[in-house]
């Protein structure tokens, strides 16, 4: 089955067996599962097993990928990074949406950077929500003054602040394609009515919610995206991972200054080495990236763990 606007994706499971493995693939790690662990998909980060009691093993590698690649270098404890964050998310989201995290007790092989989920009904929605223009968001609006058909006032920059929360969904693209935003209407055609509305009303309440509790940590959440499942009783929950750095743009707020690119809690260190001449890549040449220098690694480890350590207030050990 292929991701895309016009399907709905059946379950996670049914991904993983049907969607073919993109050209630009790498070696799902030996993680040392027991028996009764049965490998199912893996993504550019996130490795996907059935569990022997039929639930979903959820894992996040240390694999990182930019401009739509994964990299043949791992960046030391992100997985674990990631985990946390998102599980740290998870709990004060509570009353806002249910989650898929069933527990945290996972085999020793994949300690701290896997939890066990439900098996769910996927959207093939990447949920964006908005409250700041940067990225593609800046791009479309500089074209067209609006993003995913939300019309924005003219005379917004580069970081500027938007005058409300805004839902800009796009296309879920197969590993080593391109998300593409996509409006609301369409939307509404590839999911129905009542669910695209229940899932704008959800980013829209989740992205309002951590964004208050980033900036009160010094931190700005300029935009996000969720992914959501529904449950065989039609209970629609958040699922995958979420506000970590791979799926956010967090800011700090003491850099804070609308009209020129912002300092990012991200990968950044990666994409700039590799528009480099340093790299000696060509984007354009069809090979994959290179190797990542020792210091692109610990500049861009140690960005993870600050972003963890200022959100959370704890020390990632």
């Amino acid at each position: 089955m292929r991701l895309g606007i016009g399907s709905r994706v059946v379950s996670d499971v049914e991904k993983s067996v049907s969607e073919p493995v993109a050209p630009r693939s790498w070696p799902v790690p030996a993680y040392d599962l027991p028996a009764g662990y049965t490998h199912l998909y893996s993504g550019k980060v996130r490795d996907l097993y059935e569990t022997p009691d039929d639930r979903l093993l959820f894992v996040a590698s240390d694999r990182i990928s930019a401009f739509d690649w994964v990299l043949p270098t791992e960046i030391p404890d992100k997985g674990r990074i990631l985990t946390a964050m998102s599980l740290w998310w998870f709990d004060r989201l509570e009353g806002v949406v249910p989650n898929h995290v069933i527990t945290t007790r996972v085999p020793a092989g994949v300690a701290k950077r896997a939890m066990v989920c439900s098996k769910l009904d996927m959207f093939p929605i990447e949920c964006v929500a908005r409250g700041y223009l940067a990225g593609s968001g800046l791009t479309e609006y500089q074209a067209q003054k609006a993003i995913c058909g939300v019309n924005l006032p003219p005379g917004l920059k580069d970081g500027s602040k938007l005058p409300k929360t805004i839902f800009t969904p796009a296309t879920k693209a197969p590993v080593g394609g391109h998300d593409e935003n996509v409006t609301f209407d369409e939307v509404v055609a590839s999911i129905g009515q009542d669910e695209a509305q229940t899932l704008r009303r959800l980013s829209v309440a989740i992205y309002d919610r951590a964004a208050w509790i980033a900036e009160d940590r010094g931190l700005i959440l300029a935009d996000t995206k969720f992914e959501f499942g529904e449950r065989p009783d039609g209970q629609i929950v958040l699922a995958d991972e979420v506000l970590t750095p791979d799926s956010s743009r967090y800011w700090p707020v003491e850099d804070w200054q609308p009209g020129q690119p912002q300092l990012s809690f991200d990968k950044q260190f990666v994409r700039d080495w590799l528009a480099s001449p340093a790299s000696g890549w060509d984007r354009n040449s069809g090979q994959g990236p290179p190797p990542l220098p020792d210091e692109v690694v610990e500049k861009t480890r140690a960005k993870y763990i600050e972003a963890y350590e200022r959100l959370t207030g704890k020390r990632f050990t």
